[in-house]
């Protein structure tokens, strides 16, 4: 593997957070990957992440606060060796747009669950669980298939 996109609904929460913590670990790992995320949805294109996952991700040393959201194409299933999607929903969607193997970040650790949408989430209570969750999976996933 040397290229991986994460894809959940708007792009400005949970994959921005998966792009960032897969980034320090191939940083700290020389693994040498090129890192991205987007959104199946268009509502958020050229956004900043939410406010929550922003904070979230800078307490534990990570910057998101410059990301812009985007939405996934068809061009990047050939452009991604690997495409993720960070729940079942998005996994539909990516394979209802032509993406014939898309991976679900939960299958790494989690037992195949949905990585909750906390942008539904009543303030921030939450997003650290959320980020923990991806953490996890995001490095499972990279000592798997790296």
């Amino acid at each position: 593997m040397k290229s991986i996109i994460f894809v959940c609904l708007g792009n400005i929460c949970r994959s921005p957070l998966a792009e960032a913590v897969a980034k320090e670990y191939a940083r700290k790992n020389n693994l040498g990957l090129f890192i991205e995320s987007a959104g199946t949805g268009d509502w958020h294109i050229g956004e900043a992440p939410c406010e929550n996952s922003i904070k979230v991700a800078h307490q534990r040393g990570l910057d998101i606060s410059s990301y812009k959201a985007r939405q996934v194409t068809k061009e990047d299933f050939s452009a991604f060796d690997v495409v993720v999607g960070l729940d079942d929903s998005n996994v539909a969607n990516l394979k209802a747009l032509g993406c014939k193997n898309p991976l679900k970040l939960g299958d790494f650790g989690y037992n195949g669950e949905d990585v909750p949408d906390p942008y539904f989430f009543d303030g921030f209570e939450g997003f650290d669980k959320v980020f923990d969750m991806i953490e996890s999976c995001v490095t499972q996933l990279l000592n798997e298939r790296v």
